[in-house]
């Protein structure tokens, strides 16, 4: 594995400056989820520089790039492309050229990862397995992933592997973590329905923005003291609106937010329980609720024997004490868990922080450390290698 791990460094060390280059022309140049239409046509160029079979348009806007024996096992690397609607604000000489759109979540990072893991595999014929590497679109609205399974990209597949920056790990480090890595998401909408009146007089109407203040506090009491503090549940709020005038009681108020949680179990029963609590207090001070409870995404469950062979051979490159075992799964969603049900996988947080620290993830002004680039592609390079070698002798 050492001969392997060197050759391996070397290449990935040789052609770090050029992929800094292509990341730094993404980054310039993001795109919207499932509008990835020249990051998948400059993602295909390259690939097909690197002598590598290349699908297009799979799943709207992804790329699937083959190689290898055909008739050997299948190992699978997932990246994906999209960007985000946020202004960016680092001010960096390639800071993103289109108003309102920033790779503020590091799949641009992710991309040229995915290119740098090709272009090792061209260059040295590792393995006699098929490889596949899935450059995904629309991970940031948890759609891309059902879009390429819908058109069987993981037929084959024996083992995936996938990536994500980590703004709380610093350059060099890792973070891995068998079992559960990631929640359950979904996004909640809440329609109040009072009843309208004169600001002067609120007994006289429902007031709908009152009531929405009510189910806000009472679904936060009800979480800390009717659900299992050892089976954690975030509800979180981001928008709220309703209402015409200062002084008129507004008849109507749409809530919308987000749900996390960690229990596969107890996220099947949340949509009841949100809703029943929510008609209750509702009820109690004599308005309506109509509640939409839409699944983003289910937990990402990280494969034990996968996620062990990933930490061995991040050992060929790194010091023991910089693979961080993660105590805790992120309540963050990832669309990477859909894949996993069909196929065993796993992820690892690639540290990006540099000396300065790192902003926060979908932050106008996060800016990662672009050596954690080179430490990405050896980790995932060797262990695709070592997952074909081991399905081989399987």
């Amino acid at each position: 594995m050492k001969d392997l791990g060197k050759k391996i460094e070397f290449l990935s060390k040789e052609m770090l400056p050029e992929l800094i280059l292509l990341r730094r022309h993404l980054h310039a140049h993001p795109e919207l989820s499932g509008q990835e239409y020249q990051t998948a046509a400059f993602v295909a160029g390259e690939l097909r520089k690197s002598g590598w079979e290349v699908k297009e348009a799979v799943g709207k806007t992804g790329v699937v790039a083959e190689m290898g024996n055909k008739n050997g096992p299948v190992i699978g690397l997932r990246v994906d492309m999209d960007a985000l609607p946020i202004e960016e604000r680092t001010g960096l000489d390639y800071s993103s050229s289109i108003q309102g759109l920033m790779h503020a979540c590091g799949h641009d990072l992710h991309t040229c990862i995915g290119l740098g893991v090709a272009k090792v595999l061209a260059n040295n014929k590792f393995t006699t397995s098929r490889i596949r590497i899935i450059f995904q679109p629309a991970e940031e609205i948890a759609q891309g992933a059902n879009w390429m399974r819908a058109e069987k990209v993981l037929e084959g597949v024996q083992a995936l592997f996938g990536v994500h920056v980590y703004p709380d790990l610093s350059v060099g480090k890792i973070g891995i973590r068998s079992g559960t890595f990631t929640a359950a998401a979904a996004e909640l909408e809440i329609d109040i329905i009072g009843k309208g009146g004169h600001g002067a007089r609120p007994h006289e109407g429902t007031d709908s923005i009152w009531i929405a203040a009510k189910v806000i506090s009472g679904l936060q009491e009800a979480i800390s003291r009717r659900l299992d503090a050892l089976k954690p549940v975030v509800i979180s709020f981001g928008k709220i609106s309703g209402g015409n005038a200062f002084n008129v009681i507004a008849e109507r108020v749409k809530i919308l937010g987000t749900v996390r949680c960690l229990d596969s179990q107890l996220y099947k029963k949340l949509p009841q329980w949100i809703e029943k609590i929510v008609k209750n207090i509702a009820s109690n001070y004599g308005a309506k609720a109509n509640i939409n409870f839409k699944s983003i995404a289910p937990p990402v469950y990280n494969d034990p024997e996968l996620t062990n062979l990933l930490s061995d051979c991040a050992k060929n490159f790194m010091d023991k004490e910089n693979i961080v075992f993660l105590e805790n799964p992120s309540l963050g969603a990832e669309d990477f868990a859909f894949f996993l049900q069909d196929v065993p996988g796993t992820m690892f947080r690639l540290g990006v922080a540099g000396e300065q620290g790192c902003a926060p993830l979908h932050s106008g002004y996060f800016s990662l450390d672009e050596r954690s680039l080179e430490l990405g592609i050896k980790i995932l390079s060797q262990t695709i290698v070592m997952a074909s070698k081991s399905l081989q002798h399987n």
